[in-house]
Order: C-alpha cells, then structure tokens, then sequence
C-alpha cells in the first residue's frame, strides 16, 4: 500500500535546519479557543488569551504555522486561569477537535477509506508512520517517537504543552485528545489513548499508551 500522507494546503512548510523559530500547525491554537468559546464564554477567553500575550490570534486567527512558544504560553496561562483539572478537559476537546480537523481537510477520502478497511494493527502502522513524517507540525521544539506494540508507547520530549511546567498530574491531553480521534475513526472503534508518564511531573517524556 502506497504511504499515507496528509494533505499539506495551509500548514507552511517546515523550517530549514537551523531555523531560530520551532513552528506549529495552527490548530493548537485556534482549536483551543474554539473550545474555551464552548465552555466558559468570550469574557473568560478573552481574559487568558490576553494573559498568554496572544489577544490578536482572537481576531485574526492564525491560518499558517505557529511559533511553539506562543502555544507553551497558551497552556500555562490555560492551567493559571482555569486550574488544571478543567484546563486538562479543554485541552481534550481541542484535541479531538483537531483530529475532526485533520480527518475533514488533511486526510484524503480515498486514504481514509482504505485504512478504515484494513486489519487495525496494519492500519495503525500506516497512519503512525504518516504521523511520524509531519511530527514537526505538532512537536514544535520537540521531538516525537512511537513504538509498535499492545499497547504502542507514543513518546514527545521537551514538547511545549508541558515545558515550563511543574504540576501533579499529565497535562497534555491535546495530544492525547487528537491521537485517540484519529485512531478511533481510522483504526477501531475502541481505540484509547492515555497519557501514562509527562515532563509536568519530572518524567523524562510524555508518554501516551494507545490500545484498542
């Protein structure tokens, strides 16, 4: 089966080695406002965006890549103004908003339908190896790795939802949120994915183990 690969019209392109900025798609941001929209309102939206020093991605959302920074940003001030446990469950919307995203505009049909037929431990290797070429989109300044197994042990070190951050418990359920959607819609039905080991609490990754 030829690779799989997601459409590219407007994500950018990846920087040249040696670039100053880590850049990623779009979606990490705009996908968390439209669920903090959702769930507690424009005033309190407004509110952490201007703290994260990213109002203007309000008004004009981003349509191109991203600096990673900005989306650091966005998840510290997330965690400061809503607490951890309810910026956790907007992190999972987002996330799986943005596997919607993917699944409607980067995916094509034709892949979608032919992975949706396979054998799921055959699709799932499939659409990770698609993953692992456009990592660079979603690691920012980090770096991304998967092993095959029952359950796969996806692995993002020095990402930017849990850089800077010192907490109790995982924090990236955005990653968490898009990989479940992508592989319950593609894979199996029953697929899960849940974040076992993160940086937020001293661990060496963040970790996510993926099982159907």
């Amino acid at each position: 089966m030829a690779a799989v690969e997601f459409a590219s019209g407007g994500a950018g392109m990846q920087p040249a080695a040696g670039a100053a900025r880590a850049l990623i798609g779009p979606n990490a941001i705009t996908q968390i406002a439209d669920a903090l929209l959702r769930e507690v309102g424009m005033q309190a939206t407004s509110q952490l965006f201007e703290r994260a020093a990213l109002a203007h991605y309000l008004t004009a959302p981003p349509m191109h890549m991203v600096d990673d920074a900005d989306v650091q940003r966005l998840h510290l001030a997330l965690r400061a103004e809503l607490g951890v446990p309810q910026a956790r469950q907007i992190g999972a919307l987002a996330g799986r908003g943005t596997g919607d995203y993917l699944l409607a505009h980067r995916i094509p049909a034709l892949v979608q339908h032919v992975l949706k037929r396979l054998p799921a431990a055959l699709a799932a290797r499939v659409l990770m190896a698609a993953i692992r070429r456009h990592a660079w989109t979603f690691t920012g300044a980090g770096s991304f790795t998967a092993r095959a197994g029952m359950p796969w042990r996806l692995s993002i070190r020095h990402g930017p939802l849990a850089r800077g951050t010192v907490v109790g418990e995982p924090v990236c359920d955005f990653y968490a949120g898009t990989f479940e959607r992508l592989f319950s819609v593609l894979v199996h039905p029953q697929a899960r994915v849940v974040e076992v080991e993160c940086e937020a609490v001293g661990d060496a990754a963040c970790v996510f183990e993926l099982s159907w």
